[in-house]
């Protein structure tokens, strides 16, 4: 698996935990590294996915606005915890890390979506993060 994508799919749980648990960023990163300390994990990911993690909590009043202007139907509350953070990390790259191309954010979190949610969530998150991500580039 590439690095890249590890990193997405712990930046993925560790949003996840952060949004069942209510704690502080922080706190849920520290203990993640450490439940993962038997793991041989390369700095480069942790450090990956720290940024994504750290850069998505830090923006995510502006985040969650967007994806509540997008997702028609859709209360934010009410969607799935997990495609919900897969929509966050998402937006956090489309609209703060214009490094990252568009088009590689978004097969990511489609890839997450289908790795980690139900069978229509893909669709569901492409077709969010393809509307953002034109509203982004104007």
């Amino acid at each position: 698996m590439k690095k890249r994508t590890l990193a997405r799919e712990f930046a993925l749980q560790i949003l996840y935990q952060i949004d069942i648990c209510h704690e502080g960023c922080e706190e849920v990163l520290k203990k993640f590294w450490q439940a993962k300390a038997d793991e041989e994990i390369e700095e480069e990911v942790k450090l990956f996915s720290a940024d994504l993690v750290k850069g998505t909590v830090d923006n995510l009043a502006a985040i969650d606005e967007k994806i509540t202007q997008f997702a028609t139907n859709w209360q934010l509350e009410r969607m799935a915890f997990v495609d919900r953070n897969i929509l966050r990390l998402g937006v956090f790259e489309l609209a703060f890390r214009p490094d990252i191309p568009p088009k590689v954010t978004i097969n990511e979190a489609v890839e997450l979506a289908k790795k980690f949610s139900g069978k229509e969530a893909g669709k569901f998150v492409n077709g969010i993060l393809d509307k953002i991500k034109i509203e982004i580039k104007k």
